[in-house]
């Protein structure tokens, strides 16, 4: 799949997605495009907002976005557009936890973690379900499950869009983000906010080096 770097600098994109199951196609035909990257985007460069989000299973559990990956030497951060859908739970999610170990010791990522428009309950449940059979890393889950549940995060980030058709809600383009003490140094996005395209671990792997 080729590639192209947008206009907002360090970006990159899969220059063309099209869908190619009946359940890919009805899955993108009920959401709105409305602009493929919005004004106020994230750039390699710029610094996390400082944004709460929700963790471990609990609403009163919550973390500032900027404060937890601020301290990690190098982070993986992945937005999905939904806990529990087809693309997210058997594919984006499985191949990082699949290459957690890999990563952590051959690319030194200390932690990767996953951030969806979902309440921390749903978000816990999602966890318990996908990391049942992934073995922890340095005596830590594979990865940390992370919930936007009014989507203020990706809002700040400019990597929100309108799912308002299939989920109901404003929810988190599927993008993946390397991080370094909480500052962008490259960030994917799919082109159709949704696709599998340029974001899987075997896609940011060669990034990491």
């Amino acid at each position: 799949m080729p590639f192209r770097t947008s206009m907002f600098s360090g970006v990159r994109v899969a220059s063309a997605f099209r869908p190619t199951t009946p359940a890919t196609r009805i899955w993108a035909a009920g959401l709105h495009h409305s602009a493929f990257f919005s004004s106020n985007m994230i750039q390699t460069g710029s610094t996390l907002p400082s944004v709460t989000l929700q963790h471990d299973g609990s609403p009163a559990n919550t973390v500032d976005a900027l404060d937890y990956f601020r301290q990690f030497n190098k982070a993986v951060l992945i937005g999905v557009p939904g806990a529990f859908t087809p693309g997210c739970s058997k594919s984006h999610v499985p191949s990082y936890l699949e290459a957690s170990a890999r990563l952590h010791k051959e690319k030194g990522v200390d932690a990767i973690a996953c951030v969806s428009v979902n309440d921390a309950f749903v978000m816990d449940a999602w966890a318990k379900d996908q990391l049942a059979n992934t073995a922890e890393v340095d005596g830590k889950p594979a990865m940390e499950f992370l919930a936007d549940p009014r989507a203020e995060f990706v809002k700040a980030m400019g990597l929100d869009f309108d799912a308002t058709g299939v989920l109901g809600s404003v929810r988190s383009k599927r993008f993946v983000m390397i991080l370094e003490k909480g500052v962008v140094k490259h960030v994917q996005v799919e082109p159709d906010f949704t696709g599998l395209t340029c974001t899987l671990a075997k896609d940011v792997a060669p990034l990491l080096d």
